[in-house]
């Protein structure tokens, strides 16, 4: 579709740069037609020389005790260099326990990097294979063989703090990794005098990211110089470089890590895995350079799944149609360990503090306990628990609504936090800075015509036609200070940086410590740089993804990068302009500098707007000819600054989607006809991005509602872990998604930008499932467990 230069309300704005001229505007991706060229550099098209490969043995059930590795026929194989087991990485690998300390009570068993005595889950890497090609490796790999017992496998997250089942860590003591509890007081008695309650029991079933690119990494241990360089498809290289530091006893001066182009991540690659760590340790023991490239089979049984959730939960309101009290009691389970370093509390933990988050009410009670169970370990994926609390929240709001007689989005204009309340702390204690429910829901209420809608629903609905309309207010956590790792102990970096260099030729190199995921962060970071220093945008070139060239920063998550990298970015460009018209001021012998600008690579007068100065001359001057500068004079040509997020915990940002479906009584399928998005993110950068980012996130939460779940048997394999099997959604099944935007900058930067990448994926499940309900309502039938399938609607319907 057609991008608009800029947004209906840019020109409200005030102006970040004094001549600004890409800040607001649609430009294309960085880096894109390179890509579409075929000239991306992704891990696995990486050879350095005397590069191996690693393929790992991976265990075949969910519990075993392990006994004899027989490995003799596999280190006999032609080009196999090494097979590895648990004790030969532990002498140079440390375990590690993910906790936090602001997540009290925490607890998780030590991790090795390849299993020491039992496998926890089906997937986790016991034996690593090295050789000198990924096809010797495997044909290798079928030739180790592998004692074990089974053991009891803990599966079902309603049993597992059950007296009579195994403990899979018994020096824990029980299978509780984390509880937590949240009283405002008041519940009760808002209950008892409420007019109308609803309650329900919501099940989200766990599922993966499948990002376009595996995770896959090179370990190049140089024994020369003692130094490791790690090629990565990764998020946060910095804080990868940190952990291979305190894991191998190393100094940051020793380990680099690299990250190129990085095939999508989706929080999939912020997570530090076991055989991660194995890799390094293979180039370690050989001395060479180690590739290990996942593969699609192993990547559903290795990369981290998420959103294992049972919530019960219900609402209350009067009879005038306020909401007066939220109560939710959330069991979730994650896998045998809690993830490193960010813990796998974290999503569970969410949840509790954003159900309920865009509602004025006062009174909320939740209770939290994440399990340890044999399945594949769970942990942060897009949105982060955002998906999980904003669909119980919104199906409570519509069902209440429903009760009342009342209008599901009059309900919600009725009840949201009012646009001028601002800011205002939430019943879960969040602290929220400015937001805009009530302009989101009028704006979206014109732009799906919505009245529209309703009178075609009753239209259809009288010829047996079951169309529904669903309405889904969010909140989205952005901008993360360091309250959201740092405090709990976790060495992840709260704030990023930006060093912008003037070239001679007049070119201005910015280097960012927030990389490029496929997300576009390249190409604001020079629409920024741009404005802020005062050049064309053919002038600037974006590095990142370097440990060895970029500022240190705690990268790509949690929708950080435009709000602070953007603003390191911003403020490093804005020290270097004036460091530009001081030098250009020395050069032209003008008293004020003040008296210049500089404007699309040239230095003008201000009043006048002659131009007198290239800005390539300057860089001329300043580099090859200082003889003719003052003397005690000398150009500061390039600067670094950092930004961390201290105003607020969270910068939070809000939106509205609104989903249109039709659901067919007769085989259960759900057909989506329209889904719209009005999403306040802070100051739009670049709409283009912003709206495509927007729409991925939306269908990654679509296949969450409708497609997406891992599937495990009695024992704990998982039944559905390959592409044939294992359902996205595609191309031909979504609908057109109409993106708006109202723009409400954060006081807490010069650069206003909030954070834009999770909302979709945080608002849609609740607008499909509400869509879903609502098409069904005059069947009775409610649907509360996701993905919603076909036989899911069949067997509601009675049909099944």
């Amino acid at each position: 579709m057609n991008h608009p230069r800029e947004l209906p309300n840019q020109a409200e704005l005030s102006k970040v740069t004094e001549d600004q001229r890409h800040i607001g505007v649609s430009r294309p991706r960085n880096g894109a037609r390179r890509l579409l060229q075929g000239r991306g550099q992704f891990v696995d098209d990486i050879e350095l020389p005397r590069l191996a490969h690693v393929v790992y043995w991976r265990s075949p059930v969910a519990h075993a005790r392990l006994g004899r590795i027989e490995s003799t026929a596999a280190r006999a194989m032609p080009g196999v260099l090494g097979v590895f087991s648990g004790v030969d990485v532990a002498r140079l690998c440390k375990p590690w326990v993910a906790v936090l300390a602001h997540l009290p009570g925490i607890k998780s068993a030590p991790e090795h990097a390849l299993a020491l005595g039992r496998a926890h889950w089906q997937g986790e890497p016991v034996v690593a294979v090295v050789a000198e090609t990924r096809a010797q490796a495997e044909d290798a790999l079928q030739l180790i063989e592998v004692e074990w017992d089974e053991l009891p496998a803990v599966l079902d997250t309603e049993t597992a703090l059950d007296a009579a089942t195994p403990v899979i860590h018994p020096e824990l003591g029980d299978n509780l990794c984390f509880e937590r509890k949240l009283d405002t007081g008041g519940v009760d008695e808002a209950f008892a005098r409420a007019a109308a309650v609803f309650e329900d029991t919501y099940v989200f079933g766990r599922h993966t990211g499948v990002t376009l690119e595996p995770r896959c990494q090179i370990a190049d241990w140089n024994p020369g110089d003692g130094r490791l360089t790690v090629y990565h498809s990764q998020q946060a290289p910095h804080m990868m470089q940190d952990l291979y530091c305190r894991q191998f006893e190393l100094q940051e001066s020793q380990v680099r890590v690299i990250c190129r182009d990085v095939g999508g991540s989706f929080g999939i690659k912020v997570h530090a895995y076991p055989d991660d760590f194995a890799t390094v340790a293979m180039s370690m023991l050989l001395g060479r350079p180690v590739k290990f490239v996942a593969d699609r089979l192993e990547s559903f049984v290795s990369d981290i799944h998420a959103r294992e959730h049972r919530i019960k939960a219900r609402i209350a309101a009067d009879a005038s149609g306020d909401i007066l009290a939220f109560e939710i009691d959330d069991l979730t389970g994650i896998g045998p360990f809690s993830v490193f370093p960010r813990t796998s509390g974290i999503e569970g933990n969410q949840v509790v503090n954003l159900t309920g988050g865009p509602y004025k009410h006062a009174h909320y009670r939740a209770a939290l306990k994440v399990v340890f169970q044999n399945k594949v370990p769970t942990c942060q994926y897009r949105g982060v628990g955002h998906p999980i609390a904003c669909a119980v929240t919104e199906a409570l709001v519509d069902g209440v609504a429903r009760q009342l007689g009342l209008d599901p989005l009059d309900f919600r204009l009725r009840n949201v936090i009012p646009d001028d309340a601002y800011p205002a702390i939430g019943a879960s204690g969040i602290k929220l800075e400015v937001l805009s429910h009530e302009a989101c829901l009028r704006q979206a209420r014109t732009l799906c015509n919505y009245e529209g809608l309703r009178a075609e629903q009753a239209t259809l609905r009288a010829k047996g036609v079951y169309r529904g309309i669903g309405i889904a207010t969010l909140i989205e956590l952005t901008n993360p200070s360091a309250a959201f790792y740092g405090v709990g102990g976790a060495r992840i970096a709260s704030q990023d940086g930006a060093t912008l260099r003037l070239e001679p030729s007049g070119v201005v190199t910015v280097m960012s410590s927030v990389g490029e995921q496929g997300q576009g962060a390249e190409a604001i970071f020079a629409q920024i740089a741009a404005d802020a220093v005062g050049v064309a945008l053919q002038q600037v070139r974006v590095v990142t993804g370097d440990t060895d060239v970029t500022p240190y920063g705690g990268g790509t998550w949690a929708s950080r990068g435009a709000g602070i990298g953007g603003e390191a970015v911003l403020l490093a460009g804005l020290a270097l302009r004036d460091n530009l018209l001081s030098t250009a001021a020395v050069i032209l012998q003008r008293d004020d500098p003040s008296s210049l600008r500089l404007r699309e690579g040239c230095f003008v007068d201000a009043t006048s707007g002659a131009e007198l100065l290239p800005l390539a001359e300057l860089g001329r001057v300043a580099y090859f000819r200082s003889d003719t500068l003052p003397a005690g004079f000398t150009p500061e040509l390039m600067v670094t600054r950092h930004c961390a997020q201290r105003d607020y915990p969270f910068i939070f940002t809000n939106g509205v989607q609104v989903s249109h479906v039709e659901v067919d009584v007769d085989t259960g399928f759900v057909k989506l006809l329209g889904h719209w998005a009005v999403e306040d993110c802070g100051r739009v950068i670049n709409p283009m991005l912003v709206d495509e980012q927007i729409r991925g996130a939306i269908v990654q939460g679509i296949g969450g509602v409708l497609f997406e779940e891992c599937l495990y048997d009695e024992n704990g394999t998982l039944c559905n872990g390959s592409m044939a099997d294992y359902l996205v959604p595609m191309a031909a099944e979504m609908p057109d998604i109409v993106v708006s935007h109202v723009q409400t900058p954060t006081r807490s930067s010069k650069l206003g930008a909030k954070g834009a990448g999770e909302a979709g994926t945080a608002g849609a499940p609740a607008a499909v499932m509400n869509a879903i309900n609502d098409a069904l309502a005059p069947l009775k039938v409610t649907l509360s467990s996701q993905p919603i399938t076909p036989e899911k609607v069949l067997r509601a319907l009675g049909k099944v």
